[in-house]
């Protein structure tokens, strides 16, 4: 995707140097042509017995949403408008038992590929621990492929077990790719720990991602939660501000009412990203 200069139509007088916006003098700036790579996003999608968790938000028949119906549905939300910003955007599927295997290896940005790759997706109520290595192995090796034809590659992991921090060992090569992660946790009690959880998955986001990482978690079991955050990772890698700056989307409640709403209380449980 190529980004054409811009300059601002007032520039400075006298002939000095343009200044960054809003430093003095109403002086211009240019900002000049840059050309970002169009992405190869993988989805990892956490098949342990957790993602069949039911969300507190009801289908059409009546039924609660599972995380993993929520989770597809996030999926197709991104894929569709990911390719309306850039129709040459690719996606591939794998799924996270035990480890890591292929859903849909074939990078591709046909939906009805998308579509197809999801409906294939079953959980393994079996899994215990869940182990990175292979992800990261997989991921290191696209994204040599990737490279070679001038793209990026980015993974995206959805994971879901509150009471297991995945195992991982860090590739031979790293900071070949993006990573990204959304956790979708239960509550903390005697039998989970999401916090650790989460500071697990921070740790390996920061060893291995190429650029800027942001890891987002939902405790709520609100879909709309889930459907924010992946709005968000629709951003690119390359056009990022740092994850501590992030402050989008804007609530469109009046802060007066916020302020209410949580003075009388709140059972959702946020994990700390501190």
């Amino acid at each position: 995707m190529e980004v054409t200069e811009y300059r601002n139509p007032n520039p400075s007088p006298g002939g000095r140097p343009p200044s960054p916006p809003g430093q003095g003098n109403g002086g211009g700036y240019t900002l000049p042509a840059g050309q970002f790579s169009s992405e190869d996003i993988l989805f990892c999608i956490d098949m342990g017995p957790e993602t069949m968790a039911e969300m507190k938000v009801n289908g059409p028949n009546g039924r609660p949403y599972t995380r993993l119906d929520s989770i597809k549905q996030a999926i197709l939300l991104f894929v569709h408008a990911k390719l309306t910003i850039n129709s040459d955007h690719r996606f591939a599927f794998a799924a996270l038992s035990k480890s890591t295997y292929w859903i849909r290896k074939e990078f591709s940005s046909e939906v009805d590929s998308v579509i197809a790759a999801l409906q294939s997706i079953s959980v393994d109520s079996s899994s215990s621990h869940a182990d990175l290595t292979q992800l990261f192995r997989v991921a290191t090796h696209e994204a040599k492929k990737s490279r070679a034809q001038n793209r990026i590659l980015r993974v995206i992991l959805l994971y879901c077990r509150s009471s297991m921090p995945p195992l991982y060992q860090l590739p031979s090569t790293l900071k070949l790719f993006t990573l990204d992660v959304m956790y979708l946790h239960d509550k903390p009690s005697p039998d989970n720990c999401p916090q650790t959880v989460y500071d697990t998955l921070v740790e390996a986001l920061e060893q291995v991602t190429e650029f800027e990482g942001y890891i987002f978690e939902s405790g709520q079991g609100l879909t709309r939660s889930l459907f924010r955050h992946m709005c968000v990772l629709l951003c690119h890698p390359q056009q990022r501000c740092a994850h501590d700056e992030v402050d989008i989307p804007k609530s469109l409640t009046r802060k007066t009412l916020a302020v209410a709403d949580a003075s009388q209380g709140d059972d959702s449980v946020v994990v700390s990203s501190q």
